[in-house]
């Protein structure tokens, strides 16, 4: 079985600029089986409810700006999938979530961004699906447990979002900083502390990150960048294991760690 990701995606330049995160999303997809499909999980996809997207052919959505112009060229043509789409509508309706289906909605930058890096060839099916900001960590948990029980296991569950996000103190200091600025100690005691309850196992911890991590407000004064987290977190299935592929920082202030949850034990 494919494990869940989550990745850090960064500002939309991560697909043009060589940093390290860049080269190693560049690398990602040789160490992975190839998934038949895949279910993005973006913080950028934001609704009140699931909401699953059916669109056969979604475009690719520029939601953002001020960035280098070159990433108004990309184009990220992955297909859609609308029968896995119903099928996950269906399942997990079936399992008492309150879930709607979008026919038309493109790729946001939190999907094609790393996508376009992991899977340049653009030619695998990707399915959204959306993070409920009103909901907490919990919510997203338990959302990620019932994906795992209606995802085929050929399909990758890609949750993308961000380990640190606080844009304020990124774009309030007056000028961008450096792709490889200094990062600081509340960022990097926050960024570790995670990274080391998810190497744990260490779910329950995770879950209450808000009242236990250190700087955990500071570094998300809204949490919609780290809620896909948990949806991976739950898509591994009770008793997952946590693993570190990658840890670093762009700009300082934004954690980009990826991370792999795998489970050999659990059951559907």
């Amino acid at each position: 079985m494919l494990p869940a990701l989550f990745v850090s995606h960064g500002a939309p330049d991560l697909a043009v600029i060589e940093t390290p995160e860049h080269h190693f999303l560049r690398g990602l997809g040789k160490t992975l089986p190839r998934p038949r499909a895949i279910v993005s999980i973006s913080a950028h996809f934001e609704t009140d409810f699931p909401v699953v997207v059916s669109d056969p052919a979604p475009k690719t959505i520029y939601d953002f700006g001020n960035f280098d112009p070159r990433l108004l060229e990309i184009t990220y043509p992955a297909p859609g999938e609308p029968a896995l789409a119903t099928s996950i509508v269906e399942g997990l309706a079936e399992r008492g979530a309150d879930v709607g289906i979008a026919h038309r909605r493109g790729f946001d930058h939190g999907t094609w961004v790393p996508l376009s890096l992991i899977y340049p060839e653009a030619d695998i099916p990707v399915v959204q699906l959306s993070v409920q900001p009103k909901e907490g960590p919990e919510h997203h948990l338990q959302l990620g447990r019932m994906l795992r029980e209606v995802v085929p296991d050929d399909v990758l569950v890609f949750a993308s979002g961000a380990l640190t996000h606080n844009l304020g103190e990124l774009f309030g200091k007056g000028q961008m900083p450096a792709q490889d600025a200094p990062v600081p100690h509340w960022v990097s005691a926050f960024g570790d502390w995670v990274g080391e309850r998810v190497e744990e196992g260490d779910e329950a911890s995770l879950v209450s990150y808000r009242s236990l991590a250190p700087h955990a407000v500071r570094n998300h004064p809204t949490d919609e960048h780290l809620l896909p987290i948990f949806v991976a977190m739950g898509a591994a299935g009770e008793g997952w294991q946590g693993r570190s592929l990658f840890r670093g920082a762009n700009r300082g202030y934004i954690r980009m760690d990826t991370f792999a949850f795998d489970n050999t034990t659990a059951t559907v």
